[in-house]
């Protein structure tokens, strides 16, 4: 339990002051994860009306999920690679699996021998009791050659229902309990990681955050009552600054044990109110100006407003691809750390000069960049990409997209300076600029060109 030491240790050695109501909502997160026994591409630049721009699951099914469609369950698509390490030492690979079964006495002991009569080693186990039946969550070490249909109707036989299957990797060895908490200890250090954690918690689904005041929020808040609510695979819970987040999970329904971890760390982040690291680097650019790099929110709005006024009108129509006078309306969604995370760049008198977006868009992610027009080609964009991608690979995503104009020479500079495979395509007149994150790709970016002279 090492890492549950040091992840309590990071959270309170490093983070805010933590109030005592606090540790209620970690113990409720430690206290559901460790339930173990078994009687046991929005591309346009304006604030989302409805979402976080997430998109609805593709028409195919997702590789890896059941019972639904007419594929048995634990098949995977033709011509897809499932998620997961592959075969392991010994011939083996790691399985995550669920399925239904009766809540009678011997029922899992069935399952269980029939997955040890094909070699299947048992890691780890979690319930989920039901009104009718209880779900079994299990890690697996299954034979190579064993497929994902194989390994469903092993559990079929043996009394399993809606069994669900997907591959594993190295990460997924990670105990519940320390998993969650690890997840804790970084929402608490920092807002903008609350999306990114509970997609870790729950998996593979789609997030939304429906601001406060839109119509869908507001015909959504009615039915959702303080505590949230869920129900198949739909999750709801009011969110902390107003509003509500609303997860969807098509491919597999939520349990009322992820719904307390779900509802236990939204609260958390509620009970903390807003924060972002607190740490900021001092560089020294090429040509011998000292700036800042740090991370800001909405609290930095009104500089970052004022930053506009010193724009040019190209320069903010660069940026925004849309009429100039909005440009100060898509700040406080951008500088919102519910839609990802902004990194400014200020001179040693504190003006900002220069905002760096990561904003998460479902299963994508994009980069944009603004600098104030006398501090351009000072190396300024270059360095806040990097940082930018340095955060996204970090975050675990797949690729960035930049979307600008063909004449941005300096936007597609930036990309290329980055050293990673780009893919370009034009939409509607609109250049869209894609960086590809993949494991051997992810060491080449470069999160710091200047060279840096301190750390505050």
């Amino acid at each position: 339990m090492s890492d549950v030491t040091d992840a309590a240790a990071h959270l309170f050695a490093h983070g805010p002051a933590v109030p005592a109501m606090v540790l209620a909502s970690v113990a409720a997160l430690i206290a559901t994860a460790g339930f173990r026994t078994r009687r046991s591409r929005r591309h346009g630049p304006a604030p989302p009306a409805e979402d976080t721009g997430a998109r609805p699951p593709a028409a195919g099914r997702p590789a890896g999920s059941g019972p639904t469609g007419t594929e048995p369950a634990g098949t995977e698509p033709a011509g897809t690679e499932p998620r997961g390490t592959g075969p392991s030492r010994n011939g083996s690979a790691l399985w995550r699996m669920r399925t239904t079964v009766r809540d009678a006495p011997g029922s899992l002991a069935v399952l269980c021998a029939a997955l040890a009569d094909r070699r299947i080693d048992i890691l780890s186990l979690q319930t989920h009791p039901l009104a009718e039946g209880t779900v079994d969550e299990f890690l697996l070490r299954a034979p190579g050659e064993l497929s994902g249909a194989e390994l469903a109707d092993v559990v079929t036989t043996a009394g399993g229902a809606r069994t669900w299957t997907e591959r594993a990797d190295a990460h997924d060895l990670v105990d519940a309990p320390t998993r969650v908490l690890a997840l804790a200890a970084r929402t608490a250090l920092d807002a903008a990681e609350l999306p990114l954690a509970l997609r870790q918690l729950l998996g593979r689904c789609t997030i939304r955050s429906l601001p406060a005041g839109t119509s869908a929020e507001a015909a959504t808040t009615g039915a959702v009552p303080p505590e949230g609510a869920f129900e198949d695979t739909v999750l709801r819970l009011r969110a902390p600054e107003g509003g509500v987040i609303s997860v969807e999970r098509p491919h597999l329904p939520f349990t009322p044990a992820e719904f307390a971890r779900a509802r236990a760390l939204v609260e958390l982040d509620a009970r903390l109110g807003p924060r972002i690291p607190r740490g900021r680097d001092v560089l020294t650019l090429p040509e011998g100006s000292d700036i800042t790099v740090r991370r800001v929110d909405t609290r930095d709005v009104p500089a970052a407003k004022a930053m506009h006024e010193r724009c040019s009108a190209r320069t903010l129509g660069l940026r925004y691809h849309g009429p100039v006078g909005d440009a100060d309306r898509y700040l406080n969604h951008l500088l919102s750390p519910r839609f990802g995370r902004t990194l400014a760049v200020q001179t040693a008198s504190g003006r900002i000069v220069g905002l760096g977006h990561l904003l998460w868009d479902g299963d994508e992610t994009e980069v944009a960049l603004l600098v104030e027009d006398a501090w351009q080609r000072r190396g300024i964009g270059g360095e806040l990409l990097g940082r930018l991608v340095a955060l996204a690979a970090e975050a675990g995503c797949e690729s960035v997209y930049a979307v600008t104009q063909a004449s941005n020479t300096g936007m597609v500079a930036a990309m290329r300076g980055l050293g990673l495979p780009l893919d370009y395509r034009i939409e509607e007149g609109i250049l869209v600029v894609t960086a590809r994150l993949d494991p051997s790709a992810r060491s080449a970016a470069r999160p710091a060109r200047g060279e840096r002279v301190g750390r505050e």
